[in-house]
């Protein structure tokens, strides 16, 4: 219904009752706004803080899914653990070894509990555990926040609370939880219900959300996860890791110590794209403070594929504990600037080329965010090599790839 107020003379009492009309629809506005924050803050706080104290930095690790899939087994998990501890990985940093669907049997125990799959996992998953663990590495498992995982597995839906204590009897210290078949209960209500039940254990367990950016998990998951994907699964091409740095931009506000966004694994090593773009694909995690958890075999590792996920100066990039996510400074089409803040004061500048041809890429250093200063030393993450510029950071990037600097202001 709409409703107006005609006022034929400057007559006090016809302004008035039209100042009044005013203060009544601006005053209905206020409060229909004002219950609408409500209602959202509502939902919000009915989540509880996240008290685990984890993921200071963004996890590090390696996940089955990328390389193997569904198949999966005792002997083969082992190997790889094997390979991390003694293959550089674990001295790099990577820490978590996480097994992907499709470990479980297709049936819950008598009592109701979750178990390997006896066949595949014959000396049990807690075996299993005790084996990462004594190679110095931290155990992380797999399920989904509805009543089966994406494989068709037995799923933690309404089982929240023995499945966590189960994970903390088997020694778990990572969980990434899924969203499959999920029956349309709220996403706020599956994930919280399963954190609560992880800290009720006592053990301190990464909460990893796998809700795929649907219903944008930046907004609440901070209060419940340690880190939430923020798309859908990647593809082991260069336009599948294009799609998810797009889904990236504007998102670097929300992360920080403890919680990250997820732009899901890394498909380093898998087979897909060049080495050139697979630098590229490493580059942008670090530079986004990704979790960097590698996706492929481990146990047949090439020497380039090594020396990507090795390399510790773009590792350290990633593992920064100011806990600042990059962001995008520059846009021409297919030329791109990424730039991260350090703790040390010093920034990362990422040039990435995503065009068919190579090209020359310039940037200044007070368009990269850095503080005004006589000169700047500019370390190559790639090449090793340090230069000094008086302002330009530039370089010739190769098509599908970056140039990847750390840089620091200096005034002597």
């Amino acid at each position: 219904m709409k409703s107006y107020i005609y006022c034929k003379s400057k007559i006090s009492s016809c302004w008035k009752a039209l100042l009044a009309a005013v203060i009544m629809i601006s005053m209905s506005t206020v409060v229909v706004a004002h219950a609408s924050n409500n209602i959202q803050k509502a939902a919000t706080d009915s989540v509880p803080n996240l008290q685990n104290g984890l993921a200071k930095t963004p996890p590090m690790g390696w996940n089955s899914w990328n390389a193997f899939h569904t198949h999966i087994d005792e002997q083969q998990i082992k190997d790889v653990a094997d390979a991390m501890a003694t293959n550089g990985l674990k001295d790099a940093g990577y820490k978590y070894l996480i097994i992907d669907d499709a470990w479980l049997d297709m049936q819950r125990n008598k009592k109701g509990q979750l178990i390997g799959d006896p066949k595949r996992f014959p000396d049990g998953i807690k075996a299993l555990a005790d084996y990462i663990h004594s190679k110095g590495l931290k155990f992380g498992i797999y399920e989904s926040a509805g009543t089966k995982t994406c494989a068709g597995y037995p799923g933690s839906l309404h089982h929240e609370k023995e499945d966590a204590q189960t994970f903390a009897k088997w020694g778990v210290d990572y969980l990434k939880l899924d969203n499959c078949y999920n029956q349309g209960v709220s996403y706020i209500k599956r994930y919280a219900g399963m954190e609560r039940d992880l800290i009720a254990t006592g053990r301190p367990i990464v909460f990893s959300i796998c809700e795929w950016g649907r219903k944008d998990p930046y907004q609440w998951a901070p209060k419940i996860g340690n880190m939430w994907r923020t798309t859908g699964d990647i593809q082991d091409n260069w336009h599948s890791v294009m799609i998810i740095l797009d889904q990236q931009v504007g998102l670097y506000k929300y992360a920080g110590p403890g919680h990250w966004n997820d732009p899901d694994m890394l498909e380093v090593g898998n087979g897909g794209m060049t080495t050139t773009e697979y630098k590229a694909h490493f580059s942008l995690w670090s530079i986004l403070a990704a979790p960097l958890i590698a996706g492929n075999d481990l146990r047949h590792m090439s020497d380039a594929t090594k020396s990507i996920l090795e390399n510790k100066d773009v590792i350290a990039v990633d593992q920064d504990h100011k806990g600042v996510q990059g962001h995008k400074v520059l846009d021409h089409g297919d030329q791109e600037v990424w730039v991260k803040p350090l703790a040390d004061g010093s920034e990362a500048v990422l040039l990435l080329n995503r065009g068919s041809e190579g090209a020359f890429m310039t940037v200044t250093a007070e368009k990269a965010g850095l503080k005004k200063a006589v000169y700047y030393k500019m370390k190559d993450l790639w090449s090793k090599r340090t230069k000094r510029t008086d302002d330009l950071i530039r370089a010739y990037v190769r098509s599908h790839g970056v140039a990847m600097f750390r840089v620091w202001p200096e005034s002597n």
